[in-house]
Order: structure tokens, then sequence, then C-alpha cells
């Protein structure tokens, strides 16, 4: 299957190709503006990787996708936060399955309904979201409450290494909602909190406790109505130098009271500046999933699943659902044609070879 990773010199798209390079049902093709850097790249995988000059804004973009036989588009030129779906519409007039990496709250909810006609016709399957939210978030949960009668709570944080490499459009994605109205369902009921603010400890099971603030995500809006809660689903980051994390909360006040407008103009700043903060970090980072509800007979369980990823190995996490999925598709297995948000189609078990082969550690508490 000829695959097309979008951005894949980037910091996620060089892991998916790195991931990707040498399946022998897979032909790799890392795409980009930078023609050099998409080539170097090849150059360094080898397995017959090519690397191609693509630019996702020209009229010709279909056309190109057509050209070079793309059978697979995996899109990680982030951040998806203000982006349309013309990467998509072009995927599924060149008749291409595609896949992309997007967090963006608005991007992945309202993808099905906006591109599902244009998959179906092509006889191709869309996904957005093949992340760590909602593609693994949503695993996990479907794991931890298996067999349940209800679910009344699904907390979720994410603990980013301070050391792992960050990249410029995450830093403008996670700012873009800094101090912005973020639509929670919380007590039974819709409610908005603001994005940053207000940051609460958090317990981990292999990390020190962290300070942990609202995070705009697709879960948010997603899982409510999937599982049926009945009270509360909450989604928070925790930066690991609570410094940093603070300073967010100063930039939601900011926004809040009106000096600031556009947080997200910050990110190159923020990301020239944050290794300087790095010596009071570590390369350990890792994810909490905390889910509360009744079990089949009716008895009221908390149940919690925690994974530590270390030596800076973090970023591999997000790039997880997108490598499983893009094999999937390369060996010949089925996906319903259509446009979906990736939730509920990989399990945790698909996961678990990923976690072991980066040497991240999992734990289940009840």
């Amino acid at each position: 299957m000829k695959t097309l990773v979008l951005g894949g010199y980037g910091n996620f798209g060089a892991r998916i190709c790195r991931a990707l390079a040498g399946d022998p049902t897979i032909e790799l093709m890392i795409g980009g503006r930078n023609a050099a850097r998409a080539r170097a790249l090849a150059d360094e995988l080898g397995s017959g990787a090519e690397g191609v000059a693509i630019d996702l804004a020209s009229p010709a973009f279909s056309d190109e996708l057509r050209r070079l036989g793309v059978a697979l588009l995996i899109h990680t030129a982030g951040p998806f936060q203000d982006q349309s779906y013309d990467v998509a519409q072009a995927a599924a007039r060149a008749g291409a399955h595609y896949i992309d990496l997007a967090d963006g709250r608005r991007f992945v909810c309202d993808f099905p309904s906006s591109m599902d006609a244009a998959f179906l016709a092509a006889g191709r399957v869309g996904i957005s979201g093949a992340s760590t939210v909602p593609a693994l978030s949503s695993a996990v949960v479907e794991s931890l409450t298996r067999g349940w009668r209800s679910i009344r709570d699904i907390d979720i944080c994410i603990a980013p290494a301070q050391t792992a490499p960050r990249g410029e459009a995450t830093l403008a994605a996670v700012l873009s909602y800094c101090g912005g109205p973020v639509q929670v369902w919380d007590e039974g009921r819709w409610s908005s909190r603001p994005g940053w603010a207000n940051p609460t400890r958090v317990e981990f099971a292999r990390l020190r406790p962290r300070l942990g603030a609202l995070c705009d995500i697709p879960d948010l809006e997603l899982f409510p109505s999937r599982y049926g809660v009945t009270n509360r689903v909450i989604f928070r980051a925790a930066l690991e130098v609570g410094l940093t994390q603070r300073a967010m909360g100063w930039l939601a006040t900011l926004r809040r009271i009106g000096l600031l407008k556009q947080p997200s103009r910050l990110a190159a700043l923020m990301q020239a500046t944050a290794p300087a903060f790095d010596f009071l970090g570590s390369a350990l980072g890792g994810m909490v999933v905390r889910v509360e509800g009744d079990d089949s007979t009716g008895r009221r369980l908390q149940r919690e699943w925690h994974i530590a990823a270390d030596d800076d190995h973090g970023p591999e996490i997000p790039c997880m659902a997108a490598i499983l999925l893009a094999r999937r598709l390369a060996h010949g297995e089925d996906l319903t044609p259509g446009a979906h948000a990736c939730k509920g189609l990989l399990s945790l078990d698909e996961f678990r070879p990923e976690f072991e082969r980066w040497g991240m550690v999992t734990d289940l508490r009840e």
C-alpha cells in the first residue's frame, strides 16, 4: 500500500515513518514542502522509502496524490484547531484512505458529519483523531468498564516529560484555548470552564504528583454520549515543572481579562525558551485514566489505568494509533468505509506491543 505521511519529517510524522519503514506491505513516502528534509529522512530510513515535495495548500494537491498513486494519506501537519477539511477532501477525491493525528475538538467531533459522504462515495475510510485522544483514551475506558451497567465519571490526565521533544504546532494547539471557554460535562449537565486555569493536584502511579489543568479535547464532547456518563468527563494536562504549569494559568487569566487576545502567538517564544527549564524536569512522562461506575452486579467501582514512559519516549504514544491503523489497512483488513472519529476503533490489547517496544510500563488499580 502506497502510504504518504504528510509532515513526515516533523516531530510526530518522523516517528510514524520510522515505525512503518521496512514493513513489506507498505511503500512509504515521506511528504512535505521541504524536499531536502523529506529526502534526507528517506535516505536515513532506507527500505525503499521515498521523499517527495508536496504542498497541502496547493490547488493541485488532490491531483498530485492521484499521480503518486497514494492509497493511504496520514496527515500529521498540525495544528488542526484552525484547519479545514481540505486535506481529507483531497484524499477522498484521490481515492485514498485518510488518517490524521488531530486532537482539536471541533475538527475531530465534526469530522464524521462533514466528511462521511465524501469517503462513502470513494469507498474509502477517513479517520480523525488517531492519537492519544480519543484513540487510546477510548480504548482504555472501554477496557476498564467492560461489562459495567453504567459509568459515572471519566477523569483523564496526560503528564508530558519536561525534556521530551515538543513541536511548535503542538504548543500553538494547546495555547489556542488557554483562558478560553471550554464546555465540560459536569454534574450531569454542560457548563463552561476556562482552559488551563485553576490547576489541581493529580496523582500518578510512577510519577510524582503534578498540577493538572483543563484542556479542550474531543473526549470532553464524545465520551458523555458514547458511554452514557451520568456525572462528569474531565481531561487535564499536567506539566512537570510547576512554574510552567502556573505560567499557563497566568496566560489564561490574561486572556480572560482581555489583556492577551491570542495566546497561540506565543508558541514560537515558548518553543524557544522551554528548554531553559529542562534542568528542573526529567525524561519521565505518563498518563492516567480514572473511571467510576457500577459493574455488572450493581457494585460501585473505581478503576485506574496508568502508563509511564521514560527516556523521552512519551511522544511515541500519540503516533501509535495511526501506525496500528495503517498496518491494518496495509494488511488487507477491512475498515468500515466512511468518516469516523477514532473512538473504539482499536482495543487496548492492540496498543500493548507498542508500549513494550518502548519500555513503557502500565499499572491497573481497583
